[in-house]
Order: structure tokens, then C-alpha cells, then sequence
């Protein structure tokens, strides 16, 4: 076991574990006692950093949302992304969007569970916003006609939902398809209009 005096950044450390165990084995496995357990740490030492487990899952979900903002301001910064057409963009951030939920399960559910969400430890605004003035933005230039937010809102509220329902199987199984690109398309084109030909 590590003791306080050698800890290097035990606060990092221990939020490191929470991530690398929730993409490993799901949210359900973020025990207090197991991410101590894989960091090294006695069972008591999260609490010093940590005063809640919520507080400790708040933090590990942070890291979640940083890094789905991350890949989505790399995606957009690559090349040809700044000369795509806004409606490209939302696209490309939509797949993104649902690449990340499909690959990153136990994080997304996480970064999305209610308790996390009301408590305010998770600092949602600061976390997602951002991502979400993205998205209003360019549905505004494809959307000039509406309310950018609140169609902003149903894209997201409707990606979520594939997200979940893909997850889960769900959609596979109505469907009978494996390929979500069709979904996705149907769901640009419900909330944006059709794409021009």
C-alpha cells in the first residue's frame, strides 16, 4: 500500500483507476473500496480527497466529458472538417457522439446518471456545454428557420436515446441491422430536413 507521503498525485491516481476500471467493467463496479483496492491505497485513503463517493464518481465522469469534448474539438479542427458543410459537421459530431457511447460504455452511462447530474458536484454546465453550443451553432447555420437550441436539444435528446437503445441491442433486434449509419441519416433528417442531393 502507498502511503500519504509517496502518493505523487494520489487524487489523479485514483481517478485514473475509476476511469480505467468503469471502461473496463461499467459504472457498477466503481466501488470506493475496489478503486482504492486497484490504486494501491487502503480503503480509507479516497476519503481524504473525496469526502463522498459521489464526489469520486462526479470527478471520474468529468474526465468523461472532457474527453468526448476532446475528441470533438480534435474532430473539428481536422483536416477538410473546417471546410465541411455545417450539416457535414453534425454528422460527423453525431457518429462521434455515438462512437463514443458504443466504445466507451460504463463512462457514458456514468457521465449520464441523474444523482451525478442534480448534486451539481459534476459541473455539467462547465463539462457539456460547450459541446452543446457546438452542435446549436452549426444546426443553426444548417437551421436559420428555427430555434437553434431547441432543435440542438432534440438532436441530442434523439442521438441519446439511439445510444441507448443501440447499447442496449435494442435497435439491432427491431431493426434487424448492424449498421447504425442509416439511423444516424434518419436522424439528421428528421431534425435538420432532408439532405440536399
Amino acid at each position: 500500500m502507498q502511503t500519504e507521503s509517496t502518493n505523487g498525485g494520489l487524487r489523479d491516481r485514483l481517478i485514473d483507476t475509476g476511469v480505467a476500471l468503469v471502461d473496463a467493467e461499467g459504472a457498477a463496479a466503481l466501488s470506493l473500496r475496489e478503486i482504492a483496492r486497484r490504486a494501491g491505497v487502503s480503503h480509507g485513503a479516497p476519503r481524504r480527497y473525496f469526502p463522498t463517493h459521489l464526489e469520486l464518481l462526479s470527478a471520474i465522469a468529468r474526465r468523461g466529458f472532457a474527453d468526448l469534448g476532446a475528441r470533438a474539438a480534435n474532430a473539428v479542427r481536422e483536416e477538410g472538417a473546417d471546410t465541411a458543410t455545417p450539416r457535414a459537421r453534425l454528422a460527423m459530431l453525431s457518429r462521434l457522439y455515438l462512437d463514443f457511447a458504443a466504445h466507451h460504455r460504463g463512462m457514458y452511462e456514468l457521465m449520464f446518471r441523474h444523482d451525478l447530474l442534480e448534486s451539481g458536484e459534476l459541473g455539467l454546465r462547465e463539462t457539456s456545454l460547450p459541446l452543446f453550443n457546438t452542435l446549436a451553432d452549426l444546426v443553426a447555420a444548417v437551421r436559420p428557420d428555427t430555434e437553434p437550441t431547441v432543435v440542438a436539444g432534440a438532436l441530442w435528446a434523439n442521438l441519446h436515446g439511439v445510444a441507448q437503445l443501440w447499447g442496449w441491442g435494442s435497435l439491432q433486434l427491431a431493426l434487424g441491422v448492424d449498421d447504425i449509419e442509416p439511423l444516424l441519416t434518419s436522424v439528421l433528417d428528421a431534425h435538420l430536413g432532408p439532405a440536399p442531393r
